[in-house]
């Protein structure tokens, strides 16, 4: 499976502490599960749903899948739904961008454009 980016959701504390670090070891759920968790743009929007309902104060952050090599894996997961999950820590030389991910109006985050 290829996706021209992978997304993930995180605090923009966890952002500003992977800022400093030069890379992302994973949040205390990636930490658990043994692997950080992303989606396809197709799937960000439910993820942040279903696991950051009404979480303001987050980031998504854009991730080049060809940068982590083969410590991405495609798994499934939600539905059966291959997810991409990161085996290893997130360098942020394959960071493309990250921006605030704010509530809207109606309590669902605001997504950035998913241009690729």
């Amino acid at each position: 499976m290829t996706a021209s980016l992978i997304f993930k959701i995180m605090t923009a504390d966890q952002w500003n502490a992977a800022r400093r670090q030069g890379c992302f070891s994973g949040a205390p759920v990636d930490l658990a599960d043994g692997y950080i968790h992303f989606s396809t743009a197709a799937q960000a929007a439910e993820t942040a749903r279903r696991h950051f309902a009404g979480m303001s104060d987050l980031v998504v952050v854009a991730v080049e899948p060809s940068a982590l090599g083969d410590a991405l894996r495609w798994e499934p997961s939600r539905g059966g739904d291959l997810f991409p999950h990161l085996y290893g820590t997130l360098h942020l030389a394959a960071v493309r961008w990250a921006q605030p991910l704010p509530l809207d109006s109606d309590g669902a985050h605001h997504f950035p454009e998913f241009d690729q």
